[in-house]
Parts: C-alpha cells; structure tokens; sequence
C-alpha cells in the first residue's frame, strides 16, 4: 500500500493516516480545502475525542452533527464518508456513507437523518457506532467531498459504490478527525437509587 498523499496526511495524526481513505483515491492537492471548503462539527474540534454520546457506550447514541462551509462553484451535490482509519493493515471501516446533501453551505444536526444513506462496515445504512474495547483509540475520519454532478445511486449503495461513481466529478474536499478511547458501557441503571 502507498502512503496518504501529503496534501492531506498533513491534517491527520499519523495514527490516523490510512492510505486506503476514500479521500486518497477521490481527492488531490487542488480540491482539498479548495475556496475555504471545511467540514466541522459543533459537538467536538478537530482532534478532540468524541462524545461517548455518539458512540456504543451509551444507550441512545446517534450520529455527531456536522457543518460545512460552501463548496466551490458548480458543485452540485455533497456526500460524506466517514471511515475508521486505525488498523493500515485491513481496509478502513465505513461507519457512515451519507449523499444527496444540497451543494451549499449546510449542516446535518444532531441524530438527523440524512436524504440517503449507504451501507456502513455492518451492511446497514446508519450511523454504525464506534465501539472500541475498553482502553483501545480508533481513529475516525469525516470526509466531505462535492461533486459537480448529482448521484443518482439508489440509497442502501456500498461505499466502493459511492467512490466509483463520483471518482474524476470531485470539485472539493475536506476532513476532519476525532479519536475515541474505549470505555465501560453506560449501563443506564439510574432509577436504582431511592430518595431517603
């Protein structure tokens, strides 16, 4: 395997660094960040852990929120793939494969359920989890990337899928990362207290 090109290795900590990203294949040193496009989260910065909220270890996780600035002129549709980069020796996992988002400046908010989605690592078209065991980092890599055509990919396509058909229609690019350490599940065993 070749390693991540520097144009975006640059943004990741090397832990992080999976040269199998959709970004790696879909992505180059003109479209990454090109006129400001950025992907950021209101829950976490880039770097910071996510919130145990988001993930399996607590009962009524959902998907994080995501903003993103406008993306260049004549885009035409934006797609989101978000991948576990944490072990260089396997493919990276799909945790989430989102499309049909609006061309524009936007924003997916808390738990929302997007216009489509694909198949994750689990062969559901959720938001799959992390669920790292206890003590154990995973690495996840949110990537946005615009295209200056729709998708016309029914929802329920795989990530390969997704990849294939936007491949050479990409005008922008960017990522973002959090890591998150495995904790003991939240066992939600609040009511067992009694009041004196």
């Amino acid at each position: 395997m070749t390693d991540l090109p520097d144009w975006v290795a640059a943004q990741l900590p090397k832990a992080a660094r999976h040269p199998g990203l959709a970004i790696a294949s879909l992505g180059d040193a003109k479209t990454f960040g090109k006129g400001g496009f950025k992907l950021s989260s209101p829950a976490f910065d880039a770097g910071e852990e996510l919130d145990p909220c988001f993930t399996a270890k607590e009962e009524d996780a959902v998907a994080p929120p995501l903003e993103w600035t406008a993306p260049p002129p004549g885009s035409q549709e934006l797609i989101v793939i978000v991948e576990d980069a944490t072990n260089p020796a396997a493919a990276p996992t799909a945790q989430w494969v989102v499309w049909g988002l609006a061309g524009q400046r936007g924003k997916l908010l808390e738990g929302e359920m997007p216009p489509r989605a694909g198949k994750n690592a689990a062969g559901n078209s959720e938001w799959l989890l992390p669920d790292p065991p206890e003590g154990e980092t995973r690495h996840y890599v949110f990537q946005i990337f615009a295209t200056d055509l729709p998708l016309t990919l029914m929802p329920g396509a795989s990530r390969d899928d997704v990849i294939q058909a936007i491949k050479g229609f990409v005008t922008g690019c960017a990522v973002l990362h959090a890591p998150f350490t495995g904790i003991p599940a939240d066992d939600g065993d609040w009511d067992d207290e009694e009041a004196d």
